[in-house]
């Protein structure tokens, strides 16, 4: 069986990752709120019986809603709500991840559409003018010398 990861890829089905990210959750709570070993077995279990009956590939965010979808069946709604406050801080990192990589690009000069803003322009090389060859940076502009003339 296969998923569909969040870069399009497609995956084996790993009901290990599932375990763990349940049992992640589950120790956040409260002892008295936690879940058995045999009820989160029963939660991947029951997720990779629904998986499978789907017939087709399912995404990431496909299998973490079914996830959440069983944990709130249970009544386990602390271990839900630590799941998916883990779930929300983790897509928040992966957009600032993205925002990070866009300025990247910015600075790199590697992003397309900054390149074709102006294309009389050659994006790669600064704007810098200087003063023509031998001649000073603060300086006059030169004058040919002539033996008679004083500045």
């Amino acid at each position: 069986m296969k998923i569909i990861k969040r870069n399009g890829q497609e995956a084996i089905f790993d009901e290990v990752k599932i375990t763990n990210a349940i049992i992640g959750a589950n120790k956040e709570v409260v002892e008295t709120e936690r879940l058995s070993e045999e009820e989160i077995d029963n939660i991947t279990n029951d997720i990779k019986y629904k998986c499978q009956k789907m017939k087709r590939a399912l995404s990431v965010e496909e299998i973490q809603n079914l996830v959440e979808d069983e944990l709130m069946k249970l009544n386990a709604f602390s271990v839900a709500r630590k799941y998916i406050t883990y779930r929300f801080q983790r897509a928040l990192a992966r957009q600032s991840n993205t925002t990070d990589d866009q300025i990247l690009s910015l600075i790199e000069c590697a992003n397309e559409e900054v390149k074709q803003e102006n294309s009389n322009k050659n994006p790669t090389v600064n704007s810098v003018q200087r003063p023509p060859r031998g001649q000073p940076y603060n300086s006059r502009p030169c004058r040919p010398a002539s033996p008679d003339r004083a500045w």
